[in-house]
């Protein structure tokens, strides 16, 4: 599975090219995976221009879609993306140096996904739930779905910290001895015996005293 799978039966090139920058990210050539979104970009453009983009260059032809745009908020998203994917594809392909840049190509790859739905459904007429879907960084990394949703996993998270929490603070009670009321009466039949024991020792040594001092 992939974040582009909506796209494959309405355009099975853009969805192999944007699926080969989505193997990239996950082997982490990061580099190769932006150039690969840029060309996404330029042939999602050569689409929309159709003879209108032949001779024209990436640029040439972002502006040529800025002009015809009537100013929507989709619009303006759809071609803000497009020049972020330009932009970042051009620094790294006339790169001199390597620069493993996760974080770029993360973004350009969930742009992409953002100009992937607008193509749908605004050049594409597809349906419109389309603008709910939601990038899946989980899918992108290991390429399997989920079951649970983002908010499920959220809230299952959240009950695991709570539960975390109340067991380190959670005061540890001292364990103490009951004592029964048969263990009581032990107890002070011994101190009886203990007492009666005494007085007769008391009583033989004094008798032995006695005696002795009568003879």
């Amino acid at each position: 599975m992939t974040n582009f799978d909506f796209l494959k039966p309405l355009d099975k090139n853009l969805y192999n090219i944007i699926t080969d920058a989505e193997k990239l990210y996950r082997d982490e050539y990061f580099e190769q995976s932006i150039a690969q979104t840029r060309r996404f970009g330029e042939a999602v453009c050569k689409i929309i221009l159709g003879e209108k983009s032949i001779g024209l260059s990436f640029d040439d032809m972002l502006a040529t879609l800025k002009d015809k745009a009537i100013s929507s908020i989709q619009e303006k998203e759809f071609i803000d993306d497009l020049y972020f994917i330009k932009r970042e594809g051009n620094t790294s392909i006339h790169s001199t140096t390597v620069k493993k840049d996760g974080i770029i190509a993360l973004e350009c790859l969930q742009r992409a996904f953002e100009v992937a739905i607008n193509y749908a459904v605004h050049f594409r007429k597809s349906n419109s739930s389309l603008l709910k879907f939601r990038f899946d960084t989980e899918l992108l990394v290991t390429g399997k779905k989920s079951k649970k949703s983002l908010s499920e996993r959220y809230i299952e998270e959240k009950d695991k910290s709570k539960l975390t929490s109340k067991t380190k603070n959670k005061p540890n009670k001292k364990k103490t001895t009951k004592i029964t009321y048969k263990e009581k009466n032990k107890t002070n039949l011994f101190k009886i015996f203990l007492f009666i024991s005494s007085i007769i020792s008391i009583i033989l040594v004094f008798t032995i005293f006695l005696i002795s001092f009568a003879l």
